[in-house]
């Protein structure tokens, strides 16, 4: 699924029937999210392949997004880079989270109880965001810091997260990542299915090598019908550590506490 990581949100037929849709804004967002967590620099060709758009639309996005302070041009490396501008937005959204610091404590405490991660994400198009993550101390871990993204199709996280949404919601999503990848689909629904059922009947979803073959984890939804839903926290670590009866006898139920903690302490229960 990593092919639809800068795919377009609308596609042209999208933005054709959707009059309010400004689509040199979305065109100019599209250019900013191509850099990926590892991405430092990218070239003019590399933003015009990520991006799929001509080269000379392309350049008059880059030169609006310098004037404006969010990409900057390195003379060294002959590439662009995300500016100061894209930070500040981050962390202002970052900032107005306050589930991020109701949540820290108890996450901490799970991370260290289980020596494994746990870790808060929202969902970015067909990915999952860490907006916050407490490590465990342990020398072995999965390390997965704020920024880091992973697949909603394959993680518990990701499953999480559909399990918590409307049906209606849901149903849209799931189309979505079945056209990302129709040859792959058949055995990702099998296991959103499975997940969908475990969540009816235990309160979270597991991953057990699904997304990879050496990490293990349990996920559960934060369901805010006020405000963000699309959000979920997961507990994750190698699989060697978190076999699979410790996460559906441990692990996942003690998640769902956290979780039913911090929505009470949110006044969201």
């Amino acid at each position: 699924m990593d092919s639809t990581e800068n795919s377009p949100a609308f596609d042209s037929a999208d933005e054709s029937k959707d009059r309010q849709f400004v689509t040199a804004l979305a065109r100019g967002l599209d250019i900013l999210r191509c850099f990926r967590p590892n991405d430092v620099y990218l070239s003019h060709a590399e933003l015009a392949r990520r991006t799929d758009l001509p080269k000379p639309t392309v350049s008059r996005l880059i030169y609006t997004l310098k004037k404006l302070g969010y990409l900057a041009y390195s003379d060294t490396q002959g590439k662009y880079q995300l500016a100061s501008g894209v930070l500040s937005l981050g962390y202002a959204m970052l900032g107005q989270m306050d589930l991020r610091k109701v949540a820290r404590p108890a996450m901490q405490e799970l991370a260290e109880y289980s020596q494994a991660s746990v870790s808060i994400g929202i969902r970015d198009r067909l990915r999952m965001v860490y907006v916050q993550t407490c490590q465990s101390s342990a020398r072995v871990t999965l390390r997965l810091d704020i920024g880091s993204r992973i697949p909603i199709a394959t993680t518990a996280m990701g499953k999480a997260l559909l399990c918590g949404l409307p049906q209606d919601e849901r149903d849209e999503l799931l189309d979505q990542i079945r056209l990302a990848d129709q040859s792959l689909w058949p055995r990702v629904k099998t296991g959103i299915e499975q997940a969908l059922r475990h969540y009816q009947e235990h309160g979270f979803c597991v991953s057990a090598g699904d997304w990879q073959t050496d990490v293990h984890a349990v996920g559960v939804p934060l369901i805010d019908p006020i405000g963000q839903k699309q959000m979920a926290f997961n507990c994750g670590g190698p699989a060697h550590l978190l076999p699979p009866d410790l996460l559906q006898n441990d692990l996942g139920p003690k998640l769902v506490q956290l979780v039913h903690k911090v929505q009470a302490n949110l006044g969201i229960a």
